[in-house]
């Protein structure tokens, strides 16, 4: 800072040319100017120092009082330096006159400074040599050449020498105390600025935590029946008493399933670890004649992917027996058919006659989406549990399930809808919360079901067949079977050992389905056609 004000004070003076040929214009020049910069300076401070405390303000905080003092210091200073250098300018012109003013000034000057010594004695040697061996006119001229370049050097050795090692000392003596000041200042308050941060860090804990708690408890009692509020969904119908007369007419023996069509089983999640699945329903199909099939897919794979597998498959049987295929869903099964036919609605609308959902979670379940749901307690570990499960164990994956839960069938639906000249069933039923048959599997699925609609009961107070609740299993638009037996979720797809007489088993009441799935198919044709004319 002290060169660069040094270097604008010697940008102001004007230049000296060679008017000192004599002493007295001389004189009266430096006077002048001397005068005249000292006016200047003094205009200057007194702007400065305005503009100053404007632009500084008022501080509103103690680091601002801080920085308010070092600004007025370093002000202070640097006009200090400046009334420095004024001093020292007007020793320069005192000393021109009086050197100027002796005849014999080449040789003598008398300055108790010793910023000027050197230059001086430089000049009176160079005098010495110069009056012996030039003319008074050359003389004259170098000279003033020379009184020239003495006065700008004793200016530069001045302002360096004297003005920039005061303003240092002036600095240093000023700034230190302030920067102690505010050090102490700083540590002060540190031990308070550390019991916010942790103040505020434990808070943030807590909220989270709150929140977590909040959302572990609430679980899906906002999502359970949202498709049923959604704006825009078709109403459904109820088709429960049709199918309850179908399934007395096929007790007593009278069996109306057409062979016209080819019917395809869809197993749903982890079919392919159960090698009973589906496996009565097809040899009780084949009794009668029928063309059934059991769609041979990856179960535990995404809902996207299966919805392809499954549209390769309905092109294979329809181009290979000409016959319309009609599809039955059992749980995911119903929900991967949905998409098949949703996502490849153009390609399959005339290859399909009917689909019909069992117990399937087309809007979604609550398991589901109450063992992965972000931002509850230990969700990441559940959901390193069921990766490990789903991925590692049974070598499938975790879509399977993801695309269960409720946001992500949210996704799905609004995004793609099925097509309304496809006939469709939705079939749900409400599991005992006691198990009172058996099944013959080495795990009691039953009493797991039965575990898990006890607790879809206590926890929201639904109704449910243990795994999906009975608003989730209806498809808008579709015409909705409820029976009123008590049947749980795996009852469907395995028949008891010990069969009632009195109670039609799960086969029966599959053919009840298919057959009323023909007639909508027939009744929905028959409305076209007279619409056409």
């Amino acid at each position: 800072m002290g060169d660069w004000c040094i270097s604008e004070e010697i940008s102001d003076i004007p230049p000296i040319t060679h008017q000192f040929d004599h002493p007295s214009s001389e004189c009266g020049l430096l006077e002048r100017h001397g005068y005249r910069i000292k006016h200047a300076a003094h205009n200057d401070a007194v702007n400065g120092v305005s503009l100053f405390v404007d632009s500084i303000g008022s501080p509103s905080s103690l680091d601002g009082i801080f920085t308010c003092l070092l600004t007025w210091t370093t002000y202070f200073s640097r006009r200090f330096v400046h009334f420095i250098e004024d001093l020292i300018y007007q020793d320069v012109n005192r000393y021109s006159e009086s050197f100027v003013a002796s005849s014999s000034g080449l040789y003598s000057h008398s300055s108790g400074h010793n910023v000027y010594r050197s230059n001086v004695k430089d000049f009176s040697l160079f005098s010495e040599h110069h009056i012996a061996n030039t003319s008074p006119e050359t003389h004259r001229t170098r000279v003033a050449e020379v009184r020239e370049e003495l006065l700008v050097n004793t200016r530069y050795k001045a302002r360096t020498g004297c003005g920039h090692r005061g303003f240092s000392l002036i600095i240093q003596g000023l700034m230190l105390p302030l920067f102690g000041l505010r050090l102490a200042w700083r540590l002060a308050l540190a031990p308070w600025r550390c019991s916010f941060y942790y103040i505020r860090c434990t808070q943030a804990q807590v909220l989270s935590i709150t929140s977590r708690v909040r959302k572990t408890l609430l679980g899906s009692s906002d999502d359970i029946g949202w498709l049923q509020h959604t704006p825009g969904m078709a109403p459904v119908e109820d088709g429960t008493v049709r199918f309850l007369e179908l399934l007395e007419k096929i007790r007593n023996g009278e069996h109306n399933l057409p062979n016209s069509f080819v019917y395809l089983l869809i197993p749903g999640l982890f079919s392919n670890h159960a090698p009973l699945y589906f496996a009565g329903t097809k040899r009780f199909f084949s009794k009668m004649g029928l063309a059934c099939h059991i769609a041979k897919i990856h179960s535990e794979a995404s809902v996207e992917h299966n919805a392809w597998e499954l549209k390769q498959y309905i092109d294979e049987l329809y181009w290979g027996s000409g016959k319309l295929v009609m599809l039955l869903g059992h749980s995911k099964g119903g929900v991967d058919a949905a998409a098949a036919l949703s996502i490849y609605s153009s390609d399959l609308k005339n290859k399909v006659a009917g689909l019909a959902l069992v117990q399937s979670p087309y809007a979604g379940t609550p398991i589901a989406s109450d063992i992965l749901r972000e931002g509850q307690i230990a969700d990441k570990e559940t959901r390193r549990i069921m990766e490990l499960l789903i991925c590692k164990i049974i070598k499938g994956d975790i879509r399977a399930m993801e695309d269960l839960t409720y946001d992500k069938r949210r996704e799905f639906i609004s995004k793609h809808q099925l097509p309304k000249e496809i006939p469709l069933i939705s079939f749900h039923s409400e599991a005992s919360i006691a198990p009172g048959h058996q099944v013959p599997v080495v795990i009691p699925i039953s009493a797991a079901m039965a575990m898990c609609a006890l607790h879809l009961q206590l926890r929201y107070g639904e109704k449910s067949d243990g795994l999906v609740t009975c608003r989730d299993a209806e498809v808008p638009g579709s015409v909705v079977v409820r029976p009123d037996r008590k049947l749980d979720h795996a009852w469907m797809v395995y028949s008891s050992r010990k069969k009632d007489p009195g109670e039609p088993d799960s086969c029966e009441m599959w053919e009840a389905l298919l057959t009323m799935l023909v007639e909508l198919g027939r009744m929905k044709q028959e409305r076209d056609v007279s619409w056409d004319f």
